[in-house]
């Protein structure tokens, strides 16, 4: 719809589950999503604009959509501030809007946006960027839940030299808010807030809640050589009959720990081509324990 939308350089809102995108004559002029901080936010939370200033703009100029240009003429903002602050929360609001959605979309021609205009994109643009965005974050980290769900600290030791930014994020981590929340509170576009929690979640500093209650606490013991059963680490991935009806094995000579966690991941990777996450978390906990 929104290609479509481009060709014929259309006017108006398109509307998603999870944001608005506003066209004009096919370009994308503003975009807002309630996952991400508004213009308003950015500015303010971070000093560039008193809230007062803000509100002041939008009672004298929102109603002829000049918010934007009202703030650069009465010099509270240069352009080029107002400029590369917009752009970036269009661009962040536009990742969440055009993200996967049940809902459908709707389109109503027309209809214009309080800002005004600032600096158009192209949908081009909007669509590459988003699909770069979403690349980096499947390869920080492929699990997506910890971009929507409630986020709890796992009880790993954090490193000295966790950077301040993740370690502010990290900080607002209370089993309680989402990322979007963290974000609110820290008045840091959304994305960025995504991507220090994924390399948190990489690095086993946090997960979401309902891994936690699915998968219990992390285990921070040691693996005792021979002393666990495989198939019950697998998390029964071994389907070959309750124990009482296998056929009993001649003793082996018992691995070492390491030995053991790398058969125990070599067999739940032949097991199955996804591999299970838990699992997986456990296996590394296991082998940074030793």
């Amino acid at each position: 719809m929104l290609s479509r939308l481009a060709q014929e350089r259309a006017t108006g809102v398109l509307t998603r589950e999870r944001g608005v995108l506003y066209l004009v004559e096919g370009q994308v002029v503003h975009a807002e999503s309630p996952a991400t901080p508004g213009l308003d936010v950015l500015l303010t939370t971070r000093g560039a604009l008193g809230s007062d200033g803000w509100w002041e703009a939008v009672s004298e100029a929102g109603a002829d959509r000049r918010v934007g240009r009202f703030l650069v003429d009465s010099g509270r903002l240069t352009a080029g501030a107002l400029e590369l602050c917009h752009l970036g929360a269009l661009y962040d609001a536009a990742f969440f809007t055009l993200g996967p959605s049940s809902g459908p979309a709707r389109f109503r021609y027309g209809v214009a946006h309080w800002i005004g205009p600032v600096r158009p994109v192209s949908v081009d643009a909007v669509e590459r960027e988003t699909l770069r965005r979403r690349d980096l974050l499947h390869r920080i980290w492929p699990e997506p839940g910890t971009d929507t769900e409630p986020l709890v600290r796992t009880g790993r030791a954090v490193d000295s030299t966790l950077p301040p930014r993740q370690r502010t994020v990290l900080d607002q981590v209370d089993g309680e808010r989402t990322a979007s929340d963290i974000s609110l509170v820290l008045g840091r576009p959304g994305f960025h807030t995504l991507v220090d929690l994924r390399r948190l979640a990489a690095a086993g500093i946090v997960t979401t809640r309902s891994q936690t209650i699915t998968s219990g606490p992390v285990p921070s013991g040691s693996i005792e050589s021979g002393s666990v059963d495989s198939g019950s680490i697998a998390s029964g991935l071994d389907e070959s009959g309750p124990a009482g009806d296998r056929t009993p094995e001649a003793p082996a000579t018992p691995l070492s720990p390491v030995s053991t966690v790398v058969a125990q991941a070599a067999e739940a990777a032949q097991a199955s081509a996804d591999p299970d996450v838990a699992l997986l978390r456990r296996l590394r906990d296991a082998l940074e324990a030793l």
